[in-house]
């Protein structure tokens, strides 16, 4: 039995308003009026509207101002018409909220001023409560009200990914110092994405409490490891994270950049909704996957950049290796680029509809 299956009584307004949207009904694996999209990171980055209300405001704290979230995360809906909206914050919030020393440095990304390498430097992770992220609830209240039928995606940041920000200090390309504590210190490897994965179960239970309609998970550097790492060392902490939020009734989505290899385990995981990025064909990823989940992918944001037409003809190679998944809900195979052109956006969420539509 899925989560989505599970009868919870436990639904908001919001939740059972957008429980016949076309984008929840794709994660149910249900017949839908036409293929769902969405974009990850589609809430700014490309949008001059976004831009504007961001100018001299640094990221986190524009993710701890409930009327900017609200603007910024409805930007996209109005000039796109996506079928859901993503709740505009960072994964690094919820460290920030339990009082870690770090920060967003534009064009680098999270940097940790204080690294954790030790087993007492655990004792920083405390958990997190509902108070800490208050601003969360008060954004996700202002959305659900604006949005009415549009379903909204809360997220988090998966334990790998959040682990390897915080034993780097920062972003890294070969996870050396990662790698290094999980192979050479396993318990204390295991003991840091357990407390992870607690603080991030309580981040997604606080948005869907507050109204999100769904939840992905973030693990954006998980494929950087071999199958038999991700088993052994980080599907335990994941496995429990949505172990978690199961109970609430509302799709779970799990994506990863690079993670070809590691789709079946990332559905093992617990996902309802197995994210692919562009380098497998989903027809491929089905299978790699298995059934009873629904899959969301995958066109090469890179092609955003070409033409209309061949924007249209890929996206079309994408929608037919998808006939017959026993769900899809159409995005990118990573997420909207800063240079993008947010005319081609909306052009391919209006193709996808019209060549989907039943």
């Amino acid at each position: 039995m899925s989560a989505m299956d599970s009868p919870t009584g436990q639904q908001t307004k919001q939740q059972s308003r957008t429980h016949d949207s076309a984008f929840l009904k794709a994660c149910r694996r249900e017949p839908v009026p036409h293929t769902p999209v969405w974009f990850m990171r589609q809430a700014g980055r490309s949008l001059p509207e976004y831009l504007k209300v961001r100018e001299g405001i640094p990221m986190l704290e524009s993710c701890m101002r409930p009327e900017l979230v609200t603007e910024i995360t409805l930007q996209p809906v109005r000039r796109h018409k996506v079928d859901a909206a993503i709740y505009f914050s960072d994964i690094v919030v919820p460290l920030k909220a339990i009082g870690l020393d770090l920060d967003i440095k534009p064009g680098v990304g999270p940097v940790v001023a204080d690294p954790i390498r030790t087993r007492a430097d655990l004792d920083r992770l405390r958990d997190l409560t509902p108070d800490d992220v208050h601003y969360v609830t008060e954004a996700i209240g202002m959305l659900t009200e604006e949005l009415g039928d549009t379903p909204l995606i809360g997220f988090a940041g998966a334990p790998f990914t959040l682990a390897s920000y915080l034993v780097e200090g920062g972003p890294s390309r070969s996870h050396e110092r990662t790698k290094a504590m999980m192979y050479g210190d396993p318990q204390l490897w295991a003991d840091l994405l357990d407390r992870l994965a607690g603080i991030t179960s309580a981040f997604l239970k606080v948005q869907i409490e507050a109204g999100a309609s769904a939840v992905q998970l973030f693990d954006s550097w998980v494929g950087a490891l071999a199958p038999a790492d991700y088993r052994r060392s980080v599907l335990p902490a994941s496995a429990k994270v949505f172990d978690a939020v199961a109970g609430h009734g509302v799709p779970r989505i799990h994506f990863g950049v690079g993670t070809g290899e590691l789709l079946g385990l990332m559905g093992e995981a617990g996902a309802d909704v197995v994210g692919v990025d562009w380098r497998v064909p989903l027809d491929e990823a089905a299978r790699r996957v298995g059934p009873g989940k629904a899959l969301q992918g995958n066109l090469d944001p890179a092609v955003l950049f070409a033409s209309t037409e061949v924007v249209e003809a890929k996206a079309d190679e994408v929608l037919a290796a998808a006939k017959g998944l026993e769900g899809h809900v159409f995005n990118l195979g990573h997420g909207v680029m800063p240079s993008m052109d947010p005319d081609a956006l909306t052009r391919l969420v209006a193709h996808v509809h019209e060549r989907t539509a039943v």
